[in-house]
């Protein structure tokens, strides 16, 4: 098993236009096209050997825009690449941690994901990335 490292982290935010000059132009991180995905908006910007993607809600119903609502911006997960998402999930299950996706599915970066409730992860969303 190789060990997980951190791909990206995701901040919600409530304008992306507002912030990118900040992370662009102050931090100097170069932008990466990403797609959007479950009704948000979301810039990519390389970070190292990480990312890190702004989150803006595109749906007043998205999962960025309950999280907006209920804690304001900031960070709202953080993603590990894993060498085998399968085999990562099920060990997820056999540690008893609960899973938000017992199915993997693709993200943003067409990548195959899955998300692990905070509730089993110390308070912190977790999304694991197949590498």
């Amino acid at each position: 098993m190789t060990p997980a490292r951190i791909a990206h982290v995701g901040i919600a935010v409530r304008s992306i236009d507002a912030l990118l000059p900040f992370y662009r132009d102050v931090l100097g991180l170069p932008g990466v096209p990403l797609d959007d995905s479950d009704g948000a908006r979301i810039a990519g910007l390389a970070a190292g050997d990480s990312l890190i993607e702004l989150l803006e809600p595109a749906d007043a119903a998205s999962p960025i825009a309950t999280f907006l609502d209920k804690r304001g911006p900031g960070i709202h997960h953080i993603c590990f690449t894993v060498d085998d998402l399968d085999a990562a999930l099920a060990r997820c299950r056999q540690s008893g941690l609960t899973l938000i996706d017992e199915i993997p599915r693709i993200g943003a970066e067409g990548k195959r994901i899955a998300f692990l409730h905070p509730k089993s992860t110390g308070g912190i969303l977790v999304e694991l990335s197949e590498i």
